[in-house]
């Protein structure tokens, strides 16, 4: 068999960083040093070799996927004054095409805004970061990354002549802003733009204000944030009132408007930061909306007055929904006459449209109409609705046997119509496939939902089965369709989604109960799901593999270290598996701002319990499963060097011999190849090795 690389020990050269002299992996740092890129490649081709008996199936399965994709397909259009905005994509085709036409116009009146194949040419990776049309419609302002680390390079260009006015291709000064992060806003003087910038661990820091066509040496700083648990965010009410600046951590919120008509104008603040108090805010008509944490752990919905510049009292804020245990208020979206309030109870969306148009002090919202969903499990969200002034309210829909989809409510009538669906081409019938949600017990007594789906004609129970777990940062893992996962229900294999504590499925103390010193019961939680599938004959106990990727990721070294018993096989996608180094060394990017998420280990009980469960320093020589790791070399949030370093440490106290591979991305970040297509070969790549190991291939 083809042997996996041995990497050189290299020499301290200097030492920066405590934990240098207790890490000899610290040399893998430098992504420039020949030898590492050898390393990697090495690596690569050694999962290459140990996997290329799966060829023909994962040819199979990408051809799979993409029959079962309408190659040539355009997004629904979204209206914004006398235009129509969509994307489509194109057979043969990487990237999404981006273009408008007149308001009601037919599809040969259509302009094309941008054209990400054209400008992706030459490049392994790209992506776009932010897309924003003037508010006048006359200019189009766009950011792109092409490696895959985040840093953005803005383009500003005129949409009718096509001329670029701001951006690397227009000679100085006029040389356009790079290394941005997320966030772009213009104001309605439609030629000032808003961008956020970031310091030197990627921290997203300042807001600056750039004027299209000007030196970037002219603009101006808006807003600085010194403390290094912060990020600065920037958007915009859809009102088009107020340009908002956000500053958070992972506990506390502040944030400052500035009037959208005067982009010179002094920022305004809100409230001042308190620490763990979280809100946000929104604009409707004469008043603030603000949804926060202070009184109210699972949120609630406030009334405040609008900024303003006199000396009078500003009145007090007052409550609009109250604190109610066990309903998570997520947020609000305004329009002129209506809102629509978003929960989540029992681990499910809610949406609740209130008419304020004939709201009074005695019913402040209005009355309230909760939308009606057509099945028992599943996901929805605010769509896309660019416009203050209407009285329609689109909406995400999907499920695990249903594929994404856009409902439009009409707030008059109440009726409900389906405006669009993913197609799913090819012999598939959605009805053949089922889906549930049941609960596990984690050892403390808590009950852990789990979403399964599963084709009846194709499983034998007990049955093969994907368990995918997250569980941090209050993200809900949400139960929805995904095309290329019906190759492995075709296949006969049950797949689960665990949303275990650390998640957001049910409110505020579910993910205080996975974090910090709490962290543990995420891996607990997971473990329990596994062993209740089997418990309950959902599961083959010789076949189950567990997949997760990020922190989700970290979950997967845990299981590897707590648990291998239960598993045949991991999936871990560029997972944060070596938390404590990471998380004592600040120059990594965005470590600090980590602080209030894992806790700091400069604390020493916060070292200790990291120290308990961080997944390379608890490797042990014990029985592992087959280990498909996956990295990118660009990746500013997961390093590459954390999953190469955990990968050798494993390969050498393993008493399995199983396969442990490791492969990396190397022209990509994050979330791994940027094209379409490229993304489905790394699907149809990691789904074949699933298949081999649960013996379904």
């Amino acid at each position: 068999m083809t042997q996996p690389p041995v990497a050189p020990q290299r020499p301290h050269i200097r030492r920066i960083h405590r934990t240098e002299t207790a890490d000899p992996w610290h040399w893998l740092r430098d992504r420039d040093d020949p030898a590492v890129r050898e390393y990697l490649e090495a690596e690569n081709a050694y999962t290459d070799a140990v996997t290329a008996h799966l060829a023909e199936l994962r040819q199979a399965i990408f051809g799979e996927i993409k029959s079962r994709t309408k190659e040539t397909h355009q997004s629904l259009p979204t209206p914004k004054d006398d235009w129509e905005y969509r994307a489509r994509t194109v057979e043969g085709l990487q990237y999404v095409i981006h273009v408008r036409r007149p308001r009601g116009g037919a599809d040969d009146a259509e302009t094309v805004l941008l054209d990400e194949n054209e400008l992706a040419e030459g490049h392994d990776y790209f992506a776009v970061g932010d897309l924003a049309a003037s508010p006048d419609h006359r200019l189009l302002a766009y950011t792109v990354d092409t490696d895959g680390d985040e840093k953005y390079t803005l383009t500003v260009v005129d949409i009718a002549s096509g001329r670029v006015l701001d951006g690397p291709g227009v000679p100085a000064p006029r040389c356009g802003l790079t290394e941005l992060s997320y966030g772009l806003v213009w104001a309605n003087d439609n030629s000032t733009l808003f961008a956020v910038r970031t310091d030197e661990a990627q921290r997203p820091n300042r807001v600056i204000r750039h004027v299209v066509g000007t030196d970037p040496d002219d603009d101006v700083e808006v807003y600085r944030e010194d403390d290094e648990r912060y990020w600065v965010g920037v958007g915009a009410s859809r009102s088009e009132r107020y340009i908002g600046i956000g500053c958070e951590s992972k506990t506390t919120s502040e944030h400052r408007l500035l009037d959208a008509d005067d982009p010179t104008s002094a920022l305004v603040l809100v409230q001042e930061r308190r620490e763990g108090i979280e809100y946000g805010v929104d604009h409707q008509g004469d008043r603030l909306l603000v949804v926060t944490n202070d009184g109210a752990k699972d949120f609630r919905l406030l009334e405040a007055p609008l900024p303003n510049d006199s000396e009078a009292e500003p009145p007090p804020w007052r409550e609009l929904i109250g604190d109610r245990p066990g309903i998570r208020l997520d947020g609000v979206d305004c329009f002129a006459d209506f809102i629509v309030v978003h929960e989540r109870k029992d681990g499910l969306v809610t949406m609740r449209v209130h008419d304020t148009s004939t709201a009074s002090e005695e019913l402040p919202l209005g009355p309230g109409v909760e939308i009606e969903m057509p099945e028992p499990v599943y996901e929805a969200g605010g769509g896309s609705n660019a416009e203050y002034e209407t009285t329609q309210y689109r909406f995400g829909y999907t499920s695990m046997v249903t594929p994404p989809s856009i409902f439009e409510l009409d707030r008059g009538s109440g009726e409900q119509e389906l405006l669009d669906q993913l197609p799913v081409l090819g012999d598939v019938d959605l009805t053949a496939y089922r889906t549930e949600r049941i609960k596990a017990t984690a050892p403390d007594g808590t009950a852990v939902p789990v979403s399964v789906v599963w084709k009846p004609s194709a499983v034998s129970w007990p049955a093969p089965c994907l368990l995918y777990g997250y569980g941090a940062y209050e993200i809900p893992m949400p139960a929805s369709f995904s095309a290329a996962r019906l190759s492995l229900l075709d296949r006969g294999v049950l797949f689960a989604i665990t949303h275990v504590r650390g998640g957001g499925e049910l409110g505020r103390p579910w993910y205080e109960g996975g974090k910090l010193a709490n962290k543990s019961n995420t891996f607990d939680d997971f473990a329990a799901c596994a062993a209740h599938l089997v418990a309950t004959d959902w599961a083959d106990p010789a076949r189950i593999v567990a997949r997760g990727g990020s922190a989700g990721g970290l979950l997967m070294g845990a299981m590897v270290n707590r648990h291998p018993e239960l598993f045949c096989g991991i999936v871990a996608e560029v997972p944060f598996v070596d938390v404590l180094n990471t998380m004592l060394d600040p120059d990594i990017p965005l470590t600090v701002t980590e602080y209030d998420e894992w806790g700091d280990p400069n604390d020493p009980d916060a070292f200790d319990t990291i120290r308990s469960y961080a997944p390379y320093e608890n490797v042990e020589a014990v029985d592992h499963p087959a280990l498909l790791v996956t990295a990118g070399l660009n990746d500013p949030r997961v390093q590459y060097w954390e999953p190469t370093k955990w990968v050798a440490k494993l390969r050498a106290t393993t008493t399995s011999t199983k396969p442990i591979l490791l492969r990396t991305e190397m022209g990509a970040g994050h979330g791994g190849p940027s094209g379409r297509y490229d993304a489905w070969r790394d699907e149809a790549f990691i789904l074949a090795f699933i298949c081999d190991v649960l013996d379904v291939a």
